[in-house]
């Protein structure tokens, strides 16, 4: 979802619905490529610089949010956060330095790419949320929480058919209802073509939205430009060193998120920011173009005449061992390049959406092009 989500006996125990769900978050597409040498493909043109300052918030302000109109009288000062399938939104708070703002977070994966990032997440009050079968907080705990902001990483979240509870019903209750940008097609009936397209070709500037948007709400608008500012330098840098190099293949995959896949093969992550940080770090993703119910259904074969030169395993628990998922592909396709030559990079929150995409570029330029 976003920022994304989950491997864990919680996401095994969800209904298959809810897998699609977050498969749809995540945008993952399949194709298989059809060459196994690295080629050069053009590389991502330079992400656009935002302004260098920024003016103080003017309240009331208003926003459009995922097709409602939301207006505040004031920074929220009660923030609950949804959605445990995601690290997006409570991340992107916490580096924002918005944490003492949050009265209860149901989102946490234990570990990050970030030093010290899983210790304040854990750090963060949950205001004893729990979850139901659909994997939502359910509206009885929400309204008693008595937040005047609830965040949601998507869309669908906001269904009172999953045990939750609708936008209009916590606006009448006087509560904001937020919804992160990146996701405002997922779980929505009424999405346009266009919106769906828009949300498939997204780049890491998706998780730059969420923090400025963020910025707007809270007003530390400065703070907001500052951190994406410093983290497009960073991604550019990385852009430049690998500029007309080779583009080996490298397959991002999470294997603890099997259980969104019919077969129990790690779940392939391909499309949209996925593809753009692989791009950014000067690879290319193998797979693309097929929707998150294709993806669901890859198969072996699939897998085993996909050229790959470099495997990503992501974790979103610090129980996974990386290292052992790694040895069992490469078990499996032996003929992959990366197999022949055991490489593989571990990656947890950074690739997804929220505030830590340059961590993802950089850690995989420096694995597919050492030295430079």
């Amino acid at each position: 979802m976003f920022s994304a989500i989950r491997a864990t006996p919680r996401l095994r125990s969800r209904p298959r619905a809810r897998h699609a769900a977050t498969a749809a978050l995540l945008t993952a597409a399949l194709l298989a490529a059809g060459c196994g040498t690295a080629t050069k493909d053009p590389a991502p043109a330079d992400l656009p610089q935002p302004p260098l300052t920024a003016a103080a918030t003017s309240y009331p302000l208003t926003l459009d949010n995922c097709g409602k109109q939301l207006t505040f009288d004031k920074a929220p000062s009660r923030v609950l956060l949804t959605s445990g399938a995601s690290v997006a939104e409570v991340e992107s708070l916490i580096t924002l330095g918005l944490q003492d703002k949050i009265i209860a977070n149901s989102q946490s994966y234990g570990l990050s790419d970030e030093p010290g990032m899983a210790e304040k997440v854990a750090a963060v009050p949950t205001g004893g949320l729990t979850l139901n079968q659909n994997s939502a907080v359910p509206r009885e705990q929400i309204l008693a929480a008595k937040p005047d902001l609830v965040v949601s990483t998507w869309y669908g979240e906001f269904d009172d058919k999953i045990g939750s509870i609708s936008r209009d019903a916590l606006s009448t209750s006087g509560i904001q209802a937020f919804v992160d940008p990146a996701n405002c097609t997922v779980g929505n009936p009424n999405a346009t073509a266009d919106e769906k397209a828009r949300a498939q070709n997204q780049t890491v500037d998706a998780s730059f939205d969420l923090l400025l948007t963020l910025g707007r709400i809270f007003d530390v608008q400065q703070r907001a430009v500052d951190y994406v500012k410093q983290q497009r330098d960073r991604i550019a840098a990385v852009q430049h060193r690998v500029d007309g190099k080779p583009r080996p293949n490298v397959l991002l995959v999470y294997p603890g998120m099997a259980a969104m896949n019919s077969n129990g093969l790690p779940a392939v992550f391909a499309g949209g920011i996925y593809d753009d940080v692989i791009n950014r770090a000067g690879g290319r993703n193998p797979f693309s173009g097929k929707t998150s119910d294709e993806l669901a259904d890859i198969n072996a074969e699939a897998l085993a005449s996909t050229p790959v030169d470099l495997v990503v395993i992501g974790r979103y628990q610090a129980s996974e061992d990386a290292a052992k998922e790694a040895d069992a592909l490469f078990t499996k396709f032996p003929q992959w390049a990366a197999s022949k030559n055991k490489k593989f990079v571990t990656l947890s929150d950074s690739p997804l959406i929220g505030p830590l995409n340059a961590i993802a570029v950089e850690k995989i330029a420096d694995a597919i092009h050492p030295g430079n």
